[in-house]
């Protein structure tokens, strides 16, 4: 008997010291609608933080000073994404084909069709599973639709306003000549004659079905394999001798939508279209409206998000822990995180129960544990 009480105190005592050498490892700093932000996301976060600053150019007191000044961000920044995904499945927005053509324009650049060789890809490229990768996809793609259809789409402005901020910037809107072009490149490279044939064809009828009114950037997209394709093709603008002279002599004097015959170069055949051409001198107020417009639509950007930002804050359910803040939190609205472990149940008196009759009924339905119901059977 002896022996069992030692061995029990020295359990004990392990125990104990076991329990004094617990560290939390994570901890939940928030609550969002039901999901929850941990301090291993917030040194995540902070980690990915510093590794954008690094390849900006930042070290030593800018790097220092550039992370305090965005470190306090990071928890806004969390719940920010949270409530645009939480929303965006709300609305119930379709995203999926967004994410499939994403990934299937992955796969075409990086000439990586096999589906177990492309997660392989992703996990050496990204850190992640292919799960978590495209989870994440999923819920950029979320956030885009949301502050496409709830935010943007709602900023409002007016023709007279685009043409008063047109007569009020038109020093910047004075051009050179300019050409803006798509491209499609077909290689040839380590082709034989057949190979080179076979793309000599495929660049041919390329630009019958351009012609005939396929999509040129979708074709790009599909077809093309140069670095251009992700962005259907498109090309930085070009003036006046910066091209090559037989590709400038192809393009320089067509109108806007005008599509090449196949151009052979050293690397196989090119297909160019014509997407703007602006001539020398102050733009048009046609030839910028959509330029101003964006640029209208970027200045009012952030306040609109921001706003409607604020507004699901105020609706949403959000708990944060003392030592950590909400950099954007709504005004008047309580986050105190509340510490269930200290919540205390509410207890009702016998005399509380006699003076409410359909409490009391209620509760006499309930056998307390231990005892049998008593009172008659509806069957006898």
């Amino acid at each position: 008997m002896r022996y069992l009480v030692v061995v029990v105190a020295g359990l004990a005592a392990f125990a104990l010291a076991s329990l004094a050498d617990v560290t939390t490892v994570e901890e939940i700093v928030c609550k969002v609608n039901g999901e929850i932000v941990t301090n291993l996301d917030l040194a995540h976060d902070r980690a990915n933080l510093e590794k954008q600053l690094r390849a900006s150019g930042l070290t030593g007191q800018r790097l220092e000073d550039g992370l305090k000044a965005e470190t306090p961000n990071l928890l806004r920044d969390k719940i920010d994404t949270l409530l645009l995904v939480q929303k965006g499945k709300e609305l119930e927005l379709k995203v999926d084909p967004d994410v499939n053509k994403y990934i299937a324009d992955l796969q075409r650049q990086t000439k990586t069709a096999d589906p177990d060789k492309f997660q392989a890809l992703v996990r050496q490229e990204t850190g992640k599973s292919y799960e978590d990768f495209k989870a994440d996809l999923k819920n950029n793609f979320y956030v885009q639709a949301v502050v496409s259809e709830e935010v943007m789409r709602k900023i409002k402005f007016t023709t007279e306003e685009v043409r008063a901020y047109y007569d009020a910037h038109k020093d910047e809107f004075q051009r050179q000549e300019r050409v803006f072009l798509r491209e499609i490149a077909i290689s040839t490279e380590g082709k034989d004659e057949a190979g080179i044939a076979a793309a000599a064809k495929k660049a041919k009828d390329l630009v019958e079905r351009a012609r005939k009114g396929e999509r040129f950037p979708e074709l790009a997209q599909t077809n093309s394999d140069s670095a251009t394709a992700k962005d259907g093709g498109a090309l930085d603008p070009y003036r006046k001798g910066d091209l090559a002279p037989a590709i400038e002599a192809a393009v320089w004097d067509k109108e806007r939508g005008y599509i090449t015959d196949p151009i052979q170069i050293p690397s196989g055949f090119l297909i160019l279209k014509v997407d703007e051409h602006y001539k020398a001198g102050l733009a048009g107020f046609e030839e910028v409206e959509t330029e101003i417009q964006n640029r209208i639509l970027d200045s009012r950007r952030q306040a609109a998000l921001r706003a409607y930002l604020t507004k699901l804050r105020e609706e949403a359910f959000l708990e944060i822990r003392a030592g950590y803040e909400d950099s954007a939190a709504a005004p008047g609205k309580d986050t105190a995180w509340q510490d269930t472990v200290k919540l205390k149940p509410e207890t009702i008196t016998k005399a509380e129960v006699l003076e409410n009759p359909p409490m009391k009924r209620i509760l006499g339905l309930i056998p307390i544990p231990g005892t049998k119901a008593s009172g008659t059977s509806s069957s006898r």
